[in-house]
């Protein structure tokens, strides 16, 4: 829609015509009838009607007009009975709307934009202390989920690189630690755990299929770890002051 840039308040003339249940070309021969009067009278049809325009579903450019209360309180003089009653109720509850939305600086009245800037910014307050009071709240009831959590509520197994992406490392780093600690060892290209540690619930093996270097079809043993594992490795990192980005990042 094409509109007159307008500081004032203003309702589209279709929009008018659908309240008073006219069509809106007779809606438009009546204003320019009243714009006529008001010339010959000298009075400015700015104060009551301004020009505009909008664009029809054909993409056509068409003549509309923007009324102001004034310019609607002269359509509603001209109605009589039950429908100058009805536009009358309708235009004034539209107007009262755009008042209570309109922003201060939009305002032309001093005193007035004031008032209402004064008003903004005690409900701008408002929200603000609103704002921090959810926050504390959230602080309160809803504490931050840590990396420890996380491991509890965890199913399933996983890939020593998982495992090491959690602390920001490579699995080589981490295969190392836990290597270190004596926790693990290689055998046959695969990392084995002590024997201390094995009936402990901390990994299974899994068998997967590869192909050799010729081609031909082989089986590997590869190390995944339970949540109970995770759970112990995150101990041993934590003993070395190795902490888990989740618990870094809150």
């Amino acid at each position: 829609m094409l509109m007159t840039m307008t500081s004032k308040q203003t309702i589209e003339s279709r929009e008018v015509a659908e309240m008073i249940g006219k069509q809106h070309n007779e809606l438009l021969k009546d204003i320019r009838k009243y714009i006529g009067y008001l010339a010959e009278g000298k009075v400015p049809h700015s104060d009551f009607f301004l020009d505009s325009a909008y664009i029809d579903p054909n993409n056509r450019e068409r003549p509309c007009f923007l009324l102001t209360k004034q310019g609607c309180e002269m359509v509603a003089n001209k109605l009589i009975g039950k429908k100058g009653t009805i536009f009358t109720a309708l235009y004034v509850k539209r107007f009262n709307e755009m008042e209570q939305n309109q922003s201060s600086y939009m305002i032309e009245d001093p005193i007035k934009r004031a008032e209402r800037w004064i008003e903004e910014q005690r409900q701008l307050k408002y929200l603000a202390d609103q704002n921090e009071v959810q926050a504390q709240l959230i602080a309160e009831y809803e504490p931050k989920i840590s990396y420890l959590d996380t491991i509890l509520e965890s199913k399933g197994l996983l890939a020593t690189s998982q495992i090491a992406a959690d602390y920001g490392m490579s699995p080589q780093q981490l295969n190392k630690i836990l290597h270190e600690e004596r926790i693990q060892h290689k055998v046959g290209g695969q990392w084995i755990l002590y024997k201390e540690h094995m009936n402990n619930g901390y990994t299974k093996s899994q068998t997967i299929n590869i192909k050799r270097s010729d081609g031909r079809p082989d089986t590997k043993m590869n190390t995944k770890w339970t949540q109970k594992g995770r759970l112990f490795i995150h101990e041993i990192l934590e003993d070395r002051g190795i902490t888990a980005l989740m618990d870094i990042e809150e």
